[in-house]
């Protein structure tokens, strides 16, 4: 890809050249030749060039209508003028339908980008940046084209992709086109205000999302410092309750004349006579119920 490019910028500077000494039928022809010349989807340069202008106001106007046509319209624009426009060969027809899908590609990614009341800030923002795939329907591309079946479409498309016009995938179950990068194509003088207006939109979306984004960040850290303030509270209150009982237990053996520590010890444990009361009642219920179940085996 990187060599056909390379080519391809190439041969656009030599016609760039040779238009610069061309005049009249002669510069027609050459024009005729660009559009045909594989790899040269863009006709800015050769639009602004003097010599090709004056062609506007000759009897070779269709060919600079031609021309503009390649460098802005559609194939359904030269279709619809194509009475009054010179006869296309097959490559100078695929050229242009290629044209024609990058065209529909930025049409369809144009009503989030026109239209962000339709969307919130963060959607708005993800639409634009993150460049999701333009769904084309078959139909839109078969009607647009101007071709007969779904075959002859997918082929157009795939010889699209080689040429790097655009990159996507052909969803043939849901019947669709999907395209995730497309080349730009030329910009008329006055589109450049839309453009300028869209990008100011762009800008401002992006400024309500970051406003948005730091409001996020401010509460966080506000969450923070309150849970950062709850855990020293609760960890000052416990250092009050060690400190108070120890303070207490101090004071009840200072009462009893007892080491503190021994003290709790004391607390802790049970007095060893208490184990002895307990385990001997233990014993006598035992035999106790020993007893019972004597008599009563004797009973029967």
């Amino acid at each position: 890809m990187a060599a056909e490019g390379k080519v391809t910028g190439q041969s656009q500077e030599q016609f760039l050249l040779l238009a610069k000494a061309a005049r009249g039928a002669a510069l027609a022809s050459l024009i005729h030749q660009v559009l045909e010349a594989p790899g040269i989807y863009v006709f800015g340069e050769l639009l602004d060039m003097p010599a090709v202008r004056e062609l506007a106001d000759s009897e070779f106007s269709p060919v600079f209508r031609l021309l503009t046509i390649f460098a802005y319209g559609t194939y359904a624009d030269y279709l619809a003028e194509a009475a009054n426009l010179p006869p296309l060969t097959e490559a100078q027809k695929n050229k242009l339908r290629h044209l024609s899908v990058v065209t529909l590609a930025a049409k369809i990614k144009v009503v989030a980008l026109f239209f962000p009341e339709f969307c919130s800030p963060w959607d708005y923002l993800m639409l634009v940046t993150i460049m999701f795939p333009q769904c084309i329907p078959y139909s839109v591309l078969l009607e647009q084209l101007q071709l007969k079946n779904v075959r002859q479409l997918e082929d157009l498309v795939i010889e699209a992709v080689y040429a790097d016009v655009l990159r996507g995938s052909l969803d043939q179950r849901n019947q669709r086109l999907e395209v995730d990068y497309s080349i730009g194509r030329d910009i008329r003088r006055e589109e450049l205000s839309t453009i300028t207006r869209t990008l100011q939109e762009w800008c401002q979306g992006c400024e309500v999302v970051l406003s948005g984004i730091e409001e996020q960040v401010s509460r966080a850290n506000q969450h923070k410092e309150q849970q950062l303030a709850l855990k020293q509270q609760i960890e000052s209150e416990v250092a009050n309750l060690k400190k108070t009982i120890k303070v207490t237990t101090a004071a009840a053996a200072a009462a009893t004349s007892q080491d503190p520590e021994q003290h709790l010890t004391e607390l802790r444990e049970p007095a060893p006579g208490t184990n002895q009361r307990q385990t001997s009642k233990k014993t006598s219920k035992a035999k106790g119920l020993r007893g019972s179940a004597k008599i009563w085996s004797k009973s029967n």
